[in-house]
């Protein structure tokens, strides 16, 4: 069991390393008001292909995106977003930070 578990570990890890993912920022419109608003676009946008994770801010009016681009782009998901009855507008869409790496000790 444990054998198994571990070879699925390794496989998900080996997934996720080379993934070129992008971050888009927007704002909606009509305006976030409350937790309800967050969860309400967290909820749904969960579900588009290519989305690896949401955040939002009630006080900066902004969601997050990070999205693999080889499953979807901007256009899909502010479509997503007019679905749930949200107009947005692209604050920015950058690739996402990679974490740097540690140099060897000599």
């Amino acid at each position: 069991m444990k054998q198994i578990l571990l070879v699925i570990l390794s496989a998900l890890m080996l997934m996720g390393a080379g993934k070129d993912l992008r971050v888009l920022v927007m704002t909606p419109t009509p305006q976030m008001h409350c937790e309800n608003c967050e969860n309400k676009i967290k909820k749904n946008l969960r579900f588009e292909k290519g989305v690896v994770k949401i955040e939002t801010s009630v006080p900066d009016q902004t969601v997050a995106v990070t999205y693999d681009p080889s499953k979807t782009d901007v256009k899909k998901l502010q479509a997503a977003m007019k679905k749930i009855g949200y107009d947005t507008k692209v604050v920015s869409d950058k690739p996402q930070p990679q974490p740097a790496k540690e140099k060897k000790k000599k």
